[in-house]
């Protein structure tokens, strides 16, 4: 997984009814893009995280989450 800062996460959810999740990467901790980030949800936590199988990146960017 190769991401950029300002990129998105998208977490699918794993069971069923549980919506996917949105986050921001605010920083790329890794080498050359890669995990872990630390993220930032829509309602302004921040984490640091190493995806799993079930997420995707959107490399769409300027995610407003202010």
């Amino acid at each position: 997984m190769h991401a950029s800062k300002g990129d998105r996460l998208v977490l699918h959810g794993r069971v069923v009814g549980k919506q996917d999740r949105v986050v921001e990467i605010v920083e790329v901790l890794g080498p050359d893009g890669t995990p872990p980030y630390r993220v930032r949800a829509e309602n302004g936590h921040e984490s640091i995280m190493s995806p799993g199988p079930d997420t995707v990146v959107d490399h769409h960017k300027g995610m407003d989450l202010d």
